[in-house]
Parts: C-alpha cells; sequence; structure tokens
C-alpha cells in the first residue's frame, strides 16, 4: 500500500533556507568581483524566512500543533516564537561579523553559507518530535560551526580550536546517541509522544535502562549546552575561534540547546522528572559556581565571557528543573534574553577589534568612555544586565527563574543561585571599571564604525533597557509557548 506523501507546508521555511544556502554558494563561486552579494542575499533570507514561519504559522488552516513528515516535525507556538529568535540573532550576528571578516580576509561566502546551514539545524531542532529528527538537528546546527571555528586558517589558534571542538561534540554526540538507542530499546519507539507514553506506563524497577539512557542524553545536552562538568572545550574554543563566530555560537544555538532539553526532558519523559531534576541541580549548581569563579581570574574577555555562558546556562537550567509551566517559561525568557545580552557583548569585541587589532584583553577596554561614549554606555548596559542589575532584563529574567524555584519551595536553590550572582557582578563591574576609569594609551584614536554597526549595537543596548522595563510582552509570550 503506497504512503501518502507528508504535508510540506510547515516545513516550507526550512526548505527555502536550504535553497537560498544553495544559491548563495553558488553566487559567491560565479560573482566573485561583488564580494558582498552574499552577504545581502543572505540577510534578505533571514528576514524572508522569518516572515514566511510566522504567515504559515498564523494564517494557515493547521490547528495550533501541526504534525508532519510521519509526527517527525512539529510546528507549534513554541517552535515558532524560538525560530523567530533565532532568526533575529542570526541576523544581527551576520551584521556584527561583516567588517570583521572582511578585515581579517574570512571566506565571507563560505561564512554565511555555514552560518544559514547551521541556523538550518537550530530550526529543524526546535521542531523536532522525534529522536531521529532530534539528533539530525543537532548534527546540522553543530558541523558547520565546527567548519566555522576552523574558517580563519592564517590563525593556527583557530585551527586548533576547531580540532577540539569537533573532537569533543564527536564526544558529546556519541553520548547523546548512545542514550537514544537505549531509550529506544526500552520503549520501542522514536517518537517523543510515543515514548513519554510508555515511559509513564513502564515501573522504573522494572526497566532500569531508561535512567541509563536518561543519564547519557543529560550528559550529551549537557555537552551541547556547555554547561559543567563537560564545560572544558567552551573557553578554548570561545578564546581561539575568531571574535565573529565566537559571536554566533555564543547566541542562537543556546536557543536550539535549550528547545532540545524542553523537547527530550519534558515532552519525550515527564515520567522521569524525579531523576532528570536531581541530574539538573546538579549540573546547574557546578555550572553557576564554576563558571562564576573561573570568570573572576580571568584577562582575556573572551574567556571571561565564556566562563560567563556556563554560568548563565546553570540559571536557565533552574527554570527548567522546576518541572512547572511558569519555571519552563522562566527559562525560555532567560535563554532569548541572554542571547540578546551576549550578542551585545561580543558585538561589542567584534566592533573593537579593527585593523588587525584583536581586542581581546580586558585591557583593551582601557579608557573607552574617553574614545567613544556612546559605544561605552551600550557596552556598560549590556554587562550590568549581564551582571543582573536592575532595571535591566538580566535582573528580571533572573528575578523569573528565583521565583519559580521559590514556587516548587527549593528556597535554598534559590539562595545559593543569588550568592553566584553576586559573585558574578564583581568581574562585569571589573570591566566597567577599566571603560570609564582607566586611561586609554595615547596612540590610540577614537574609534568609529559603520553606521549599520552603530544602529546594530545601539539596537540591542537598548532593547536589554527597554526589555528589562517593559518584560511583560516578552513573558507572556514565554508563557503562551507552553
Amino acid at each position: 500500500m503506497p504512503s501518502e506523501l507528508p504535508n510540506f507546508i510547515p516545513a516550507v521555511p526550512e526548505m527555502f533556507v536550504l535553497f537560498m544556502a544553495l544559491v548563495i554558494l553558488l553566487a559567491g563561486v560565479f560573482i566573485k568581483k561583488r564580494h558582498q552579494i552574499p552577504y545581502y542575499l543572505t540577510q534578505i533570507t533571514l528576514i524572508l524566512v522569518a516572515g514566511l514561519t510566522w504567515y504559515i504559522f498564523t494564517y494557515s488552516d493547521f490547528a495550533e500543533t501541526s504534525f508532519t513528515f510521519h509526527h517527525m516535525f512539529v510546528l507549534d507556538r513554541f517552535s515558532v516564537y524560538l525560530k523567530l529568535f533565532i532568526y533575529l540573532s542570526v541576523f544581527f550576528a551576520f551584521i556584527y561579523a561583516r567588517e570583521y571578516n572582511d578585515e581579517r580576509k574570512i571566506p565571507h561566502t563560505e561564512f554565511y553559507v555555514l552560518g544559514l546551514l547551521s541556523m538550518l539545524g537550530m530550526v529543524a531542532l526546535v521542531s523536532s518530535s522525534n529522536l531521529l529528527t532530534v539528533f539530525l538537528g543537532l548534527e546540522l546546527l553543530s558541523l558547520p560551526t565546527y567548519a566555522m571555528v576552523a574558517l580563519y586558517r592564517n590563525k593556527t589558534r583557530s585551527v586548533e580550536a576547531g580540532m577540539k571542538y569537533f573532537v569533543i561534540g564527536a564526544i558529546a554526540s556519541g553520548m547523546l546517541l548512545y542514550g537514544m538507542s537505549m531509550i529506544f530499546g526500552a520503549t520501542q519507539s522514536l517518537d517523543l509522544t510515543e515514548i513519554a507514553k510508555a515511559v509513564s506506563a513502564t515501573p522504573l524497577h522494572q526497566n532500569l535502562i531508561l535512567v541509563f539512557g536518561l543519564v547519557f542524553i543529560v550528559a550529551g545536552v549537557a555537552f551541547k549546552l556547555g554547561t559543567a562538568p563537560f564545560h572544558m572545550w567552551v573557553p578554548d574554543v570561545y578564546e581561539g575561534a575568531p571574535s565573529s563566530v565566537t559571536l554566533f555560537i555564543s547566541t542562537a544555538p543556546k536557543i536550539a540547546a535549550y528547545a532540545m532539553i524542553i523537547r527530550l526532558l519534558i515532552l519525550g519523559m515527564p515520567a522521569l522528572h524525579v531523576q532528570w531534576h536531581q541530574m539538573l541541580i546538579v549540573v546547574a549548581i557546578l555550572s553557576m559556581g564554576i563558571g562564576n569563579f573561573a570568570a573572576i581570574v580571568q584577562s582575556n574577555i573572551k574567556r571571561m565571557l565564556a566562563y560567563s555562558s556556563i554560568a548563565h546556562m546553570g540559571y536557565m537550567l533552574l527554570g527548567v528543573l522546576c518541572g512547572t509551566r511558569n519555571g519552563y517559561a522562566a527559562a525560555m525568557f532567560y535563554t532569548i534574553t541572554y542571547s540578546l545580552m551576549s550578542l551585545g557583548a561580543f558585538g561589542m569585541v567584534v566592533l573593537m577589534s579593527r585593523g588587525g587589532f584583536e581586542a581581546e584583553n580586558i585591557n583593551d577596554f582601557a579608557g573607552l568612555n574617553s574614545r567613544n561614549p556612546w559605544l561605552a554606555f551600550m557596552m556598560m548596559l549590556i554587562l550590568f544586565s549581564l551582571a543582573g542589575v536592575p532595571p535591566l532584563v538580566g535582573f528580571i529574567a533572573k528575578v523569573g527563574v528565583l521565583d519559580a524555584l521559590i514556587q516548587v519551595h527549593l528556597v535554598w536553590l534559590a539562595v545559593l543561585a543569588v550568592l553566584f550572582a553576586i559573585v558574578g557582578a564583581y568581574y562585569y563591574i571589573r570591566v566597567v571599571k577599566v571603560m570609564y576609569f582607566e586611561s586609554a594609551p595615547p596612540q590610540l584614536k577614537p574609534i568609529r564604525c559603520s553606521l549599520e554597526m552603530k544602529i546594530a549595537i545601539s539596537l540591542n543596548g537598548l532593547a536589554v533597557l527597554f526589555i528589562g522595563i517593559f518584560p511583560g510582552w516578552l513573558y507572556a509570550l514565554s508563557h503562551l509557548a507552553f
């Protein structure tokens, strides 16, 4: 009996991204003199695919949750909202990256094509409702980023970082795949909805393979998120990669990794909540502790922000481990706003790196206020937000997660998170002190940047302030996703 053709409409945006990635690759081959064409084609692609995603979800005849490809791909509020934020994050990442890549002669066509293919993996992962599509989406996300990290061939550290990222990423993928195979063996299904039914119907003491599978899945996810104790690759890769690539891998992939946690643990294994709740508590505490304390002693700003990212992913996990709708929404709000803050912080690192100079040391930001007061103010807003200073969005995100913890009577964990946040504030404030109270070397000129970059960093910094003062719409969106 011939099988029915799947409904392709929910996946049209993903197919459009794949088509445009191939078009941009060909354009880069045949139009070598006009090297900005791939950039503009990429940005137009991102605008069109965001509009297409919203249009299909809002104006199509589908129900609120639509499955296709034999229940392997889902289009729902959760996936649509996260996809839109991924598109926005990648759009700004490419704006920041353009001038930096041109100065260093990093292959521009390859950079944008690999970025689009990685983004395709992110949005496929967000819409996964099957272990197979989760793994395929994750690999499509990861493989292009390995190449992007090693794309600056004139820099030995970049190639070395690419090799580290590839080897450790392969180990993480292997652990995740091994865990998935155990879950499949125990439940006889790859579909996350069916897995949830099978797990809830099976007494745990009769099928311990589920717990072993869960351990490997949590370890694999922790590797991909860059949380402790699986964080070893994060500082080396963030430091060794070109700053434009570090910016890319520190933002949108975090949103996709959050979606992977929700799909695998919340959708696929809610009956094992007690088990993964305990594992995530350990991972979150280690991440907040190691991330914040290790960041204090860093003199390289990229390494500092790398350890900061480990700590922030620990805070995000606090929302997930609550096991409540409010906790998941708080974690979603935290992930989106962290991506926004990380985009601005690494955007400033990219903007300061001019004429072959790499602004990687914290002392390179000395006297930034005297060189460009507006950029210093934007960086101060972003750093204070990362530190959790009110009324900026980082403070609101932390309060949301702490509120979710208190609602489930995890007050001790909320207190611990506050103590780690106080420790974390030190290294952000240290950078602000350097920018405002230390003098710039006399040979350094005032910082000038293109209008496009100035608008991007201004929007980025002001968004951190605006969403902090008016967080209701984003919180409402996060709650609607569940």
